[in-house]
């Protein structure tokens, strides 16, 4: 190499070298900043600041529980009296199915009835037998009476929906006809009942037995015509309704004609995994959260622990594996009237004591 040559590559050299030694130094203060500079303290939270001990998912439903209602025999829906969000009162017709037949039963068997009746006035009373066919008598009587009641309570209640003048005193009056017609149904069959036991009763004759055998049969067809009024389990509001005047219903569990809760004060189901069940107690404090409103809680307590673990219904799973964990259902009941709705999801928190 000539030295031209080697006096450019020794330049060059040099230079390189100046550029490493510039960059060590000042990789090396660098370094000393980040050394020295002094830390910001990390936001770290611990078990302490969590206000809650244990989470699970949850469903709003109403505070006295859901009522899934439907028929109880087959038959045509005649009439719905309700509509979603409606109110409606214990033991109130909320479907009608046709009644036709039942009806025509009913009057047939309480003639025959009658007809049985002047037949046994008619014959000598068995001796021993006395007591027993007057307290069946006052029985019948009053069991009369209390359905007859429980009719003209319906009559007022449609006429109340319907707008009929005066509905509300009608119904202050049937609802107290057939108050006391069931006082004197409980009296008479308890009579009745005492009557039936005493020792040493003779056997009826014939005119008695063909009596007895004909209320039996007024009987049955009462409890068919009460069976097509398919009446409210509580006083509440009507949350589905998916009767429709037309149809053929029939007793199913699949075939939920209304579900009927009441809806201003509402609970929460919740599915605590089986690890967290230690930490849950009756009257413990719990908030839920929810998506339709969220930045918010509401609060609850513990008021009901299941005796024993289940398979979850929140999420499906689909085909359960020996493996899958189990839960325990857990209600806690919200405080005050909240804007949750039945049927919402939400997170339940349970608080430390």
């Amino acid at each position: 190499m000539d030295d031209e040559g080697s006096s450019g590559a020794s330049s060059l050299i040099k230079m390189i070298g100046r550029a490493v030694v510039v960059g060590v130094v000042a990789g090396g203060a660098f370094g000393a900043y980040l050394m020295w500079a002094p830390a910001k303290p990390a936001a770290t939270a611990t078990v302490k600041d969590v206000p809650w001990i244990a989470a699970a998912p949850g469903r709003v439903e109403p505070l006295s529980g859901e009522y899934r209602i439907g028929a109880s025999m087959p038959g045509r829906v005649a009439e719905v009296t309700v509509a979603v969000n409606g109110f409606v009162e214990q033991d109130e017709v909320v479907i009608r199915l046709d009644d036709e037949e039942p009806r025509a039963r009913l009057t047939a068997a309480e003639s025959e009835a009658a007809v049985r009746q002047r037949e046994r006035d008619a014959q000598p009373v068995t001796q021993g037998r006395d007591e027993i066919n007057k307290s069946e008598d006052a029985f019948y009587a009053a069991a009369r009476s209390a359905t007859n009641a429980r009719f003209a309570v319906d009559y007022a209640l449609s006429a109340r929906r319907t707008g009929v003048a005066n509905a509300d005193a009608m119904l202050a009056d049937a609802n107290k006809r057939l108050s006391d017609a069931r006082d004197r149904l409980q009296k008479a069959r308890g009579i009745f009942a005492s009557a039936q036991v005493k020792p040493n009763l003779p056997a009826p004759n014939r005119g008695e037995a063909a009596l007895t055998a004909a209320r039996t049969e007024v009987e049955v067809a009462e409890a068919m015509l009460q069976r097509t009024r398919i009446r409210s389990p509580l006083t509440g509001t009507v949350l589905i309704l998916n009767a429709k005047v037309g149809e053929i219903v029939s007793p199913s569990a699949e075939q939920v004609l209304a579900v009927i809760g009441n809806a201003y004060l509402v609970r929460v189901r919740a599915e605590v995994d089986e690890a967290d069940t230690g930490k849950i107690k009756r009257g413990q404090k719990a908030y839920v959260k929810s998506a339709g409103f969220p930045g918010k809680e509401f609060e609850g307590r513990v008021s009901a622990i299941a005796p024993t673990l289940a398979p979850p219904r929140l999420a499906n799973r689909g085909a359960r594996r020996p493996t899958d964990v189990e839960v325990l259902d857990i209600t806690v009941d919200i405080e005050g009237s909240v804007p949750l709705l039945p049927g919402m999801r939400v997170d339940t928190f349970f608080r430390k004591d």
